[in-house]
Parts: structure tokens; sequence; C-alpha cells
């Protein structure tokens, strides 16, 4: 895992599992190997699998579903890369805090490989990784990682201007997690949650400002409108980040959140 130039060797791995066997059984031996290496891609493997997993649930099988899926983890797998520090959550804070409490590196030049390999080095990195309080149950990791999407879509309105791209994936990573929990034994889910965790923290270190920007000012519509909106912008990130705050919106009921993908809009 971790070695691009195997990709086309994992594409045709996941290829031959899924013509063999259930998606779901490759999807819960493949989960726990590859959710270590969480920022694999910018986060994009996790995003693919977590597209495809919601569409297989929601719409059924079908031959170029179970491709999307199968591309899905041999990219994961072909990118794999681990969040420095992160491991089990051992903290007490909840979502909210413990965002506000992630450090930022100190110089945010280069591509994500060059920024997360200069985590180990900010003295309060490890205490922030492990800083949220663990979920008691399988509900709890629900309910944990609905106010994770929520809060960094929040954030995003504060901080997108750093880098409105790759600040995207703060939100669109932990959505990913948490449309493929339902298809997941429940013995996975607290890991899932640490993993995401880890993933959005880690984005918010190296891309975030120190510094957040005034309130932007976004005209926000209904639900149907903002995702309208995003459709005729057409840059993928605008329209990833609308399809998770869409959803935020939907769990929570705070509209604030709508505001984002606008906002996105804007600086793309």
């Amino acid at each position: 895992m971790g070695d691009p130039k195997r990709a086309g060797d994992w594409l045709a791995h996941f290829d031959r599992e899924l013509r063999d066997r259930p998606w779901r059984e490759v999807l819960g031996e493949w989960w726990p190997r590859l959710l270590p290496g969480i920022a694999a891609g910018a986060t994009h493997g996790v995003i693919r699998v977590g597209h495809a997993v919601r569409v297989l649930r929601t719409d059924g099988e079908n031959p170029q579903r179970l491709a999307e899926l199968g591309q899905a983890l041999g990219y994961w797998a072909a990118r794999w890369q681990p969040v420095p520090g992160a491991g089990p959550l051992t903290g007490r804070s909840d979502v909210p805090t413990a965002l506000a409490a992630v450090p930022r590196i100190p110089t945010q030049t280069g591509g994500i490989r060059d920024r997360l390999g200069r985590l180990p080095d900010v003295p309060d990195w490890p205490a922030a990784v492990a800083a949220l309080r663990p979920p008691g149950d399988p509900a709890g990791a629900e309910r944990t990682l609905t106010e994770l999407v929520h809060r960094a879509g929040l954030d995003y309105l504060r901080f997108g201007h750093g880098n409105p791209v790759m600040l995207v994936h703060a939100v669109t990573a932990p959505t990913a997690v948490l449309r493929t929990l339902p298809a997941l034994d429940p013995a996975l889910w607290a890991p899932s949650v640490a993993a995401a965790w880890s993933a959005t923290a880690a984005v918010t270190s190296v891309y975030a400002p120190p510094t957040p920007a005034p309130a932007p000012a976004v005209t926000v519509g209904g639900p149907a409108e903002v995702f309208a909106r995003a459709a005729r912008h057409g840059d993928a990130h605008v329209v990833k980040l609308a399809d998770a705050v869409l959803e935020a919106h939907a769990a929570t009921g705070d509209a604030r959140v709508l505001a984002a993908a606008g906002y996105a809009g804007q600086l793309i």
C-alpha cells in the first residue's frame, strides 16, 4: 500500500474481488486496512469510496457502480498515506473545542505530503490529534461525525480563504466516512471517527490560516438553489462541498452551513 506505481495492480485486484465476492464483504475486509492511510491522495481515496458506497446503498448494484467502488478502493490503496501521530482518540473535547484548538504548521507551502510531513514538528499537534472525545457507542459515532461535518463546514466560512480548494476536504473527508458507516460492522465505527477527525484536523492544520476572515457576504437560498448554483459553477470542489453541506443542513437544521458552498463558489 502507498506505492502509486502499483496502482494498476490494485485496480486489477479489486476488480477481481468485487466480481467474486459481495461488495459489503470486500469493503468490510479492506476498510480497516485502508483507514489508517486516510490522507491518501489528499483524502480523495476515502472520498471516492464514500461516493461509491452511498450509491450502492441507495440505488442498488450494477456493474458500473461496483467498478466505481473497485477503482476507489484501488486508488486509496495505491495512495495510502497516514496522518502523522494519528491513533485512537483519548481526549475529552467536543468537536467545536477540538477544532478550535488545532495548531497550524508555521510554513504553509508546498504540496500536502510536504505539509503533513511538518506536523510532527508542531509541539501541540500530538495532543490536538487525540483531543476529541471518543464516541461511546455506534449512535455516538454517527452524532460525532455529523457534528464534525457541520462544524468543519462552518469553519470553511472563517478560514476557506486560506486555501479554497484544499480546505474543502476538511468537510468532504468526514462526510465520506459518515456515508460509509451504515455499510460497516459497528465495531469499525469508533476507529472510523478517529480517522475522520485526524483527516479534518490535519487539513485544517496545514492549510487553514491562523486568523479567520470577516464573515463573507453570501446569498443563501434553499438547499435546491444552493446545489443548483454549485452545479452551474461547475468546479468539482464547489459541487462536492455543496453536496456535503446539504447533508449537514438536513441533519442539523442549521442554514448557516449552506453558505459555505456559495463562499467556495466565490473563492474558486
